[in-house]
C-alpha cells in the first residue's frame, strides 16, 4: 500500500523533511482519528440541500416549462410535479444513504450493488466532468451579474466575467479547505438570503393578487400544449431545475446522526424547495403575461423593476449571493466525491488524503477547483455540460434500480428508512425517458462523443485499477509523497 510506505519511509528516515512535518505538527493536534469530522448538523443539511437546489435558475430563465407547457396552468401543474418526482427519488436516496451509511452517494450505491467497474464509470465521469464543470457553469452565472452593474447599458467583456469567476473558484475551493464548520456557515447564511428574496417575490405576489392582478391565472389552461414530447420536455426542464436534491447523500460520514438527519432534512429541504419554486411562478404571473415572461431575459429582474422599485437593485444583488451559495455546496460536496473514490483506488491515492491541521480533503477540494477553472476557459461550457446530462439521469436511474435489486440480493442490510419499491421503479422510468428524449428528439453525434469519453475509462481501469501495474505505483509513489509534504495531508485511519 502506499501509504504504509510512506509512513515506514517517515519512521525510518529521521531528520527527514516528512518527519520534520510530522513532529511540528503532532504536539499541536487534537487527540482525535485523522478521519473527516462529523459537523454537519440538521441545518447546515437542509442548507445544503435547499442552498445547492436553488441556484440561479428559478431568478434567471423558469421559462422552458412555460415555452413546453403552453399555459400557465400547466405551467404550474408541471413545477409542482417535478416537486413531487424530486421528494420521490430523494427518499430513495434516503432509504440508500441510511442503508450503506458512506459517503460518495451514488458511487457507494452503484459500487455495493453492481460492482466496481459501474462505480469507477461513475466517478470517472463525475469527477472529471459533470461536477467540476457545473461549478464553473454557477461561478460563471455568479461572474455575469456581479459585473453587470460596472458595465451599464452592455455587457460585460469576457475576460471579466472569466476572471472574476475564476477568482470566486479560488476563494470557494480557500473556504472548504480551510474548515468545515466554515464552508457550512457559508452555505448556512447565503441560504438564509435566497430564502429570503424568494420570501420578498412571494409575498410582493399575494400582495399583486390582493389588488386584483388575475388576468394571467384566469383561464389558466388556455393554450396548453397536446403533444406528449413538448409536456416530456417541460418536465425534463423542470426536473433540471430541482436537481441537486441528492447532495446530502455525498457527505454521509460527516453527517452527526445520519440515521435520523439524513433524512429529515431531505422531507424538510425539497418540500421547501418545491414550495417556493411554485410561489415564485405565482408571483411572476402576476405581473407578467406568458409572453412577457418569454421574452424577459432575466425574469426575476423584470419582476423586481415592475414590482419592487426603487428597490429593485436588491433582486441582481441576491441573485449574485445565491449563485456563490450554490457554487460552495456544489464545491463541498464534489470534492468528497473525488475524495472517496481515491480512497477506494479508483482515482489516485492522494485525492483520498485529508489536511493534518483542517480535516478537510484538501487535496479532492483542490483538484475539482482546478478542472473547474479549465472549465472556465471554452465558451461553449453549457453545451458541454447539456450534452453530459443525459449521462447524469442515466446514472439516477442506475442508482433507483440499485435499490431494488438490493432488496433482492442485500436482504441482510439494515434498513432504518424503507420507501415503497414503485417510487424506485417510477424513478428507473423517469430516467429512462429523460436520457432517451433529447436523443430521439434531436439526435446529435456529441451524444456519441459523451459515450464514446465515459467508456474511455475503461483504458485506464483495466490497468491501474483492476490489475494494479507495478510501474503506475512506481511513478506514483514519489509524486503522492511531495505531494503530502506539500500540503500536510495523511491518509485517513481507518475507522
Amino acid at each position: 500500500m502506499d501509504e504504509e510506505n510512506i509512513r515506514k519511509r517517515k519512521e525510518s528516515q529521521n531528520g527527514s523533511t516528512s518527519n520534520n512535518v510530522d513532529s511540528q505538527t503532532k504536539d499541536k493536534q487534537p487527540a482525535k482519528a485523522t478521519v473527516l469530522q462529523k459537523d454537519v448538523g440538521l441545518l447546515s443539511g437542509i442548507c445544503l440541500i435547499v442552498g445547492t437546489m436553488i441556484g440561479s435558475g428559478i431568478f434567471i430563465s423558469p421559462k422552458a416549462v412555460l415555452l413546453y407547457s403552453g399555459a400557465v396552468g400547466p405551467c404550474l401543474l408541471i413545477w409542482a410535479a417535478c416537486g413531487v418526482l424530486a421528494t420521490m427519488g430523494a427518499l430513495c436516496y434516503a432509504e440508500l444513504g441510511t442503508m450503506i451509511a458512506k459517503s460518495g452517494a451514488e458511487y457507494s450505491y452503484l459500487s455495493e450493488a453492481f460492482g466496481s467497474l459501474v462505480a469507477y464509470l461513475y466517478s470517472w465521469t463525475t469527477v472529471m466532468v459533470l461536477k467540476p464543470s457545473s461549478l464553473a457553469i454557477i461561478t460563471l452565472s455568479f461572474a455575469e451579474y456581479a459585473s453587470i452593474p460596472f458595465y451599464p447599458g452592455c455587457t460585460p467583456p469576457v475576460i471579466v466575467t472569466k476572471s472574476l469567476a475564476a477568482a470566486a473558484i479560488f476563494l470557494i475551493v480557500m473556504v472548504n479547505c480551510l474548515s468545515v464548520k466554515l464552508a457550512n456557515y457559508v452555505q448556512n447564511v447565503f441560504t438564509l438570503a435566497k430564502l429570503f428574496i424568494i420570501l420578498i417575490i412571494v409575498v410582493a405576489g399575494m400582495v399583486m393578487l390582493a389588488q386584483g392582478n388575475t388576468e394571467n391565472l384566469s383561464n389558466a389552461f388556455e393554450g396548453s400544449s397536446t403533444s406528449v414530447g413538448a409536456i416530456g420536455l417541460a418536465f425534463y426542464n423542470g426536473l433540471w431545475a430541482y436537481d441537486g436534491w441528492n447532495q446530502l447523500n455525498y457527505i454521509t460520514e460527516e453527517l452527526k446522526d445520519p440515521f435520523r438527519n439524513l433524512p429529515l432534512a431531505i422531507i424538510i429541504g425539497i418540500p421547501l424547495v418545491s414550495v417556493c419554486y411554485v410561489l415564485v411562478n405565482v408571483a411572476y404571473f402576476t405581473v407578467m403575461t406568458p409572453t412577457e415572461l418569454l421574452l424577459s431575459p432575466a425574469v426575476a429582474v423584470t419582476f423586481g423593476d415592475r414590482v419592487l422599485y426603487p428597490l429593485s437593485w436588491i433582486v441582481p444583488l441576491f441573485v449574485v449571493l445565491s449563485t456563490f451559495g450554490s457554487a460552495n455546496g456544489s464545491c463541498f460536496t464534489a470534492g468528497r466525491l473525488a475524495y472517496v473514490s481515491g480512497r477506494e483506488g479508483h482515482m489516485v491515492k492522494i485525492l483520498s488524503y485529508i489536511s493534518l491541521k483542517r480535516y478537510t480533503p484538501a487535496p479532492a477540494l483542490i483538484f475539482n477547483g482546478i478542472l473547474a477553472s479549465i472549465y472556465i476557459i471554452p465558451s461553449d461550457i453549457n453545451t458541454l455540460i447539456n450534452y453530459f446530462s443525459f449521462a447524469q439521469w442515466g446514472f439516477y436511474g442506475l442508482t433507483a434500480l440499485a435499490l431494488i435489486v438490493m432488496r433482492y440480493t442485500r436482504k441482510e442490510l439494515h434498513r432504518p428508512v424503507k420507501v415503497p419499491i414503485f417510487m424506485a421503479g417510477l424513478m428507473v422510468l423517469v430516467s429512462c425517458y429523460l436520457v432517451l428524449a433529447p436523443i430521439i428528439d434531436k439526435p446529435e453525434l456529441e451524444y456519441l462523443y459523451c459515450t464514446i469519453f465515459i467508456l474511455s475509462g475503461l483504458f485506464l481501469y483495466y490497468p491501474f485499477v483492476h490489475r494494479k501495474v507495478n510501474w503506475a505505483r512506481k511513478i506514483m509513489r514519489p509524486i503522492t509523497m511531495h505531494l503530502q509534504l506539500l500540503m500536510e495531508v495523511v491518509p485517513p485511519e481507518k475507522t
